[in-house]
């Protein structure tokens, strides 16, 4: 402690000069935002000092950016400079999920209100049977681009490495609904030729031959919630053609580079077999 028990503030007290309520202070000190500078070891009493308002004056802006606590912690640790870039970073990403959240907004609206979605046109075509290497898991809505990018990375790097080509275009299964209450499950599938062992999480099977309804859409198409539309097409089509989706969940079939697809590429189909 420096200084002396003169020099420091009681909870009560900083709790009044930095407008943060005692239990704000408790909990930012829990967290190690904003420990006390000393602690009465027979009391318990917690004692700040002055010049810790200019970090409890940070905190409290940033708590009304909305920002978690986990995100403040990573600015206090940053030296002086690092840290309006880790504020204006993290800005961008709440402007992003806000444009998403719009989005989602017109879309549910249009539901809502029955618009028709004549954006898309719904192609069939009869998929052989195909020897797939996969992976599969249960992901939450935020961890999905992540665990597709991750899954198909290491399912390519095994078939490389057992020198089995590709048989057709990588695809994700979706075996229930994925967002931020319900987690699939999802499975990333590549088709393959010749003998693969299976790795500790990979599981190999036979994709039975189905017809299947699709709509092909670019990479700007494939971002949520612009995604469900192309979903709704289909599943539309297949209604107004009386045809059952069969017992194959819908899936995502990838048949372009990602990486190198500019924002109107052609990219990816969305398909239900039947």
């Amino acid at each position: 402690m420096n200084g002396t028990r003169a020099d420091l503030l009681t909870i009560s007290l900083f709790a009044r000069a930095t407008r943060l309520s005692q239990k704000a202070l408790r909990l930012y000190d829990s967290m190690g935002l904003l420990p006390p500078v000393f602690v009465d070891p027979q009391s318990g009493y917690r004692y700040y000092h002055m010049d810790q308002t200019e970090t409890a004056r940070l905190i409290g802006l940033l708590r009304q950016l909305e920002m978690p606590l986990s995100r403040i912690f990573e600015v206090l640790q940053a030296s002086e400079i690092e840290r309006a870039p880790l504020v204006r970073a993290y800005w961008r990403e709440v402007e992003a999920d806000a444009r998403q959240k719009k989005q989602l907004v017109q879309y549910l609206s249009d539901v809502l209100e029955k618009k028709e979605n004549h954006m898309f046109e719904i192609q069939t075509r009869q998929v052989p049977e195909a020897k797939i290497i996969t992976i599969q898991r249960r992901v939450y809505a935020n961890d999905l681009p992540a665990f597709i990018s991750e899954g198909f990375g290491r399912l390519m790097d095994h078939l490389k490495a057992a020198d089995a080509p590709f048989a057709a275009a990588p695809f994700v299964i979706y075996h229930g609904e994925v967002n931020h209450d319900s987690d699939g499950p999802v499975e990333v599938c590549i088709p393959y030729l010749g003998t693969v062992d299976p790795g500790s999480d990979m599981n190999i099977r036979i994709e039975p031959e189905h017809p299947e309804a699709y709509a092909t859409i670019t990479k700007a198409q494939c971002a949520f919630p612009e995604i469900l539309k192309a979903y709704d097409a289909v599943s539309l089509w297949l209604k107004e053609n009386g045809k059952m989706c069969s017992p194959l969940a819908c899936r995502e079939v990838y048949f372009e580079n990602w990486d190198g697809a500019g924002p109107d590429d052609l990219v990816c189909d969305i398909a239900y077999p039947y």
